[in-house]
């Protein structure tokens, strides 16, 4: 009998990955939490029923969300991370000797626990002692901080469930609060291929872009997101993502990498006449 994962990204689209094994489940207080392995994408984690990492494409993700900001500014030192459960994210930030100190607040201590079981390929450097866990809600987590971080890296599920709150105008307020004079936020800014994705999209750009002056959009191909076009958002008080971009900075670090590179950097912002109208709309 042959054993399917399938996940429903809109009303009359369905994506299926044919599985090898289903490993783990667990319920927490927050979510269902299940770990597959498929010979495709090898180990894959679901949340509620929503795929949120696999072994084979993680690295497009994780790189992209950490790698575009550190290239603008090389010199940050204080990170704070939010969600990020399966530790990717802090994988890539803990490749940077400069980077001081990575604050990472995830409510669900239940997926660290299973990520660091099932997913070492991503859970691997939780342990870097500059990395401090915070098992809380992180829109309280954030309302406490003032001038307290140089990136704010908003890794989160999408907005319902426990990440609803990370979508709202308040939340990204509170986050141009923690951030420093000179400080950038980036978030996974959802696909704009299918409607309900596309009008979260839109709704947290008009929301981003109410608190800061520097605002703009890159793209990434994810196969196993919904469309495999996802948008992530970055926001910065000062700095533009292409203007203050030196690449051969980034490059000196000698940093391997599987799909960023400098080219891609500048390239990424290079987005879609159809999303640009969809951002540009939510403004009219």
């Amino acid at each position: 009998m042959e054993l399917w994962y399938t996940e429903q990204h809109t009303d009359d689209v369905r994506f299926s990955i044919k599985v090898n094994k289903h490993i783990c489940s667990a319920q927490s207080e927050f979510q269902r939490i299940d770990v597959f392995e498929a010979v495709e994408f090898g180990k894959f984690l679901t949340l509620d029923g929503l795929m949120m990492v696999t072994e084979k494409d993680e690295f497009i993700y994780h790189e992209m969300i950490v790698h575009v900001p550190m290239a603008v500014n090389p010199q940050i030192k204080k990170v704070l991370v939010i969600g990020a459960g399966d530790g990717g994210t802090v994988r890539e930030l803990t490749r940077y000797p400069g980077i001081e100190q990575i604050d990472m607040v995830e409510i669900d201590e239940m997926v660290v626990e299973v990520c660091r079981e099932y997913l070492s390929q991503t859970a691997c450097k939780l342990d870097d002692p500059r990395v401090k866990l915070y098992f809380e809600d992180g829109l309280r987590f954030v309302r406490t901080k003032q001038d307290a971080y140089d990136l704010i890296i908003v890794d989160s599920t999408d907005p319902f469930g426990p990440g609803e709150g990370l979508f709202t105008k308040e939340f990204y307020g509170n986050c141009h609060n923690a951030l420093k004079e000179d400080g950038i936020l980036v978030n996974q800014h959802e696909s704009p291929y299918y409607g309900t994705y596309a009008r979260s999209m839109k709704r947290a750009h008009k929301r981003i872009k109410e608190f800061f002056p520097v605002c703009g959009v890159y793209q990434a191909h994810i196969p196993t997101y919904p469309s495999g076009h996802w948008l992530f958002g970055f926001a910065s008080k000062i700095y533009d993502p292409l203007k203050h971009f030196d690449a051969s900075a980034w490059n000196a670090l000698g940093i391997h990498t599987q799909y960023y590179n400098t080219a891609l950097h500048v390239g990424c912002f290079a987005i879609p006449n159809y999303v640009k109208e969809l951002l540009d709309s939510e403004d009219e």
